[in-house]
């Protein structure tokens, strides 16, 4: 169960209504990218290719587990202080709630599925468990447009910026606590991940406004390096496909 913060329908002392959320539409955008192109990966392994299973594999457990921490940080930092602060919102947030249980319920049909299938790369386990991926897929993405509409509104008028950043703190302890359970650098991927989410025209200024400068120079003098060889392995044969 999601460890659950104090919540109220007042803001604390000293803070004031009024937050950004656009940094959700990047985390979605990810989301979207990542759950339409796994499915594709997936089937595009030939049968018996075990090699190529482990690599998509990899990348599959790394997707599956984002969108648990996603949701788990929603479950932990948001609805309770939005139904407590806008209870008009109490219905959006149930509704919120049993889509993240769906999410989950399918997650849980899904994840032991991994495992069989990159041992032995059988088309039958490859076709299951891609089929069962599109599913959740479009699951997301209705959740994804429903989040969108009904709660950044509400959010960005209710909630301080400083608790809107927790949402971002409690996601970046939870990788960094994390990280090496993981065969690939999940700060580089998050990084890369994230500049690749907003338009090319836009890129640099957004890069320079919300990165932090020495996350900047590491990024320069290996995450993005790093993000680039991850990209590589996915995509070995074509360009990577854009999320826009």
């Amino acid at each position: 169960m999601a460890e659950k913060l104090p919540s109220s329908g007042s803001l604390p002392d000293g803070q004031v209504a009024g937050c950004d959320t656009s940094g959700m539409i990047l985390v979605h955008r990810i989301f979207r990218w990542l759950y339409r192109e796994l499915p594709l990966l997936v089937r595009d392994v030939r049968a018996g290719d075990v090699e190529r299973a482990e690599v998509v594999g990899i990348y599959a457990k790394l997707d599956f587990f984002a969108l648990h921490l996603h949701h788990h940080t929603e479950d932990t930092v948001l609805w309770d202080r939005l139904a407590a602060r806008d209870p008009g919102c109490a219905a959006h947030v149930e509704l919120m709630r049993a889509q993240h249980a769906e999410v989950a319920s399918q997650l849980t049909r899904i994840e032991p599925q991994l495992a069989p299938w990159v041992e032995t790369a059988d088309a039958g386990r490859r076709d299951a468990f891609a089929g069962d991926i599109e599913f959740l897929r479009d699951t997301l993405l209705v959740h994804l447009g429903r989040e969108e509409d009904d709660i950044l509104p509400v959010a960005g008028a209710v909630m301080s910026q400083k608790e809107w950043d927790e949402l971002e703190a409690h996601t970046r302890a939870t990788l960094m606590a994390r990280r090496k359970e993981f065969p690939r650098d999940v700060m580089s991927l998050q990084l890369g991940l994230l500049l690749a989410s907003v338009p090319e025209g836009e890129r640099d200024a957004w890069y320079h406004a919300n990165v932090p400068a020495p996350i900047r120079l590491l990024y320069l003098l290996l995450l993005k390096r790093r993000y680039a060889s991850a990209m590589r392995e996915l995509y070995p044969d074509r360009p990577v496909p854009s999320m826009f």
